[in-house]
């Protein structure tokens, strides 16, 4: 029987629940002997008593008790199936850049980052397929929404995970986002601070905007501006989110800016829709990201529009190999 041990929570597995972390990390580990092992506050987190559903963030620490043998009576998991080919073949595909540490991935719009209850198909799913040398599948160290294209950053190591989590935990990347929204903001530049909560609706969960002291209230700041304009109908406009809150950019462009995301029905309604031959999908792009390498230096590394967007850009006339990065200019 092992001791105790003390692992840090990586990147790959921050905002995962507790009972999810050790199906992922101990799956021998019953649900029931892990719920028990709770009650009696042998697992614990940075030293205080958690439950199941309690959600990690990267750089905390899980006491780990040592469990004894697995019963033999425990029924045998299946084997796995072999990793599908031609699933490996897409997620390789969508490689923009590798190297010892890091990979970083074009997320298409529509695919998810992980798995849910209605979800089957998602980007963690697939991760076997982008092993290539290493013995273990890379970390996941942060998310995009489904709809949301763009630059995804994977951890090759666990020693990479952890850099690249706590640059992300401690504010230390410079993320770009490339929206188009129905109107032009006014002002045309600025920055955007708001109180956000989720909250269950009609709709289903949403996020809005709250008053500081409404339970679940988390700060939000996103830095944005006009790139363009396509007459007063619809603007280009870039965005760079301080923090990363839930829907963070979607909300701020339609309750902030009262300028929504085109495609965005779930916050800007049918106003979101401009119609004609402009495509219906999500107009939201995660176009580049800076972060410091977890093997020294910096990384920085963009991604080319989605087809739907390349179609919008070229119908309005706007130019795709503009950097759409006016925050250098503006000292942020």
């Amino acid at each position: 029987m092992s001791g105790v041990s003390h692992i840090e929570v990586d990147g790959g597995d921050d905002g995962l629940r507790v009972d999810r972390w050790f199906k992922r990390h101990y799956p021998e580990l019953g649900h029931g002997r892990l719920e028990k092992l709770l009650r009696k506050g042998q697992v614990r987190v940075d030293g205080g008593r958690v439950k199941a559903n309690t959600r990690l963030e990267a750089g905390q620490t899980i006491r780990v008790p040592p469990f004894g043998p697995v019963s033999a009576e425990a029924p045998r998991k299946k084997a796995k199936p072999a990793f599908d080919k031609k699933e490996a073949a897409f997620i390789q595909g969508l490689v923009l850049h590798m190297d010892e540490s890091i990979i970083v991935l074009n997320k298409p719009s529509g695919l998810a980052v992980q798995g849910g209850s209605r979800t089957e198909r998602h980007i963690d799913g697939m991760l076997e397929g982008l092993k290539f040398d290493l013995p273990e599948r890379p970390r996941l160290v942060h998310r995009l929404d489904r709809d949301t294209s763009g630059v995804l950053l994977l951890a090759r190591t666990a020693s990479a995970a952890a850099k690249l989590g706590k640059a992300f935990k401690h504010r230390q990347t410079r993320k770009i986002y490339w929206a188009l929204t129905v109107g032009v903001p006014r002002p045309e530049n600025g920055t955007i601070r708001m109180m956000l909560a989720k909250q269950m609706g009609p709709a289903g969960e949403r996020v809005v905007p709250v008053d500081p002291d409404t339970p679940g209230a988390q700060s939000s700041e996103t830095h944005f501006a006009a790139v363009a304009r396509a007459g007063q109908k619809l603007a280009w406009v870039a965005f760079m989110p301080v923090t990363g809150r839930t829907h963070q950019l979607r909300v701020h462009a339609a309750e902030a800016l009262h300028c929504p995301i085109v495609g965005d029905g779930k916050y800007g309604g049918a106003d979101a829709h401009p119609g004609g031959e402009i495509p219906s999908a999500l107009h939201l792009h995660a176009r580049s990201i800076e972060i410091a390498h977890p093997d020294g230096g910096r990384l920085s590394i963009s991604a080319p529009l989605p087809e739907h967007m390349v179609k919008t850009w070229d119908l309005l006339g706007l130019d795709q190999e503009d950097d759409g990065n006016p925050f250098e200019e503006l000292d942020v």
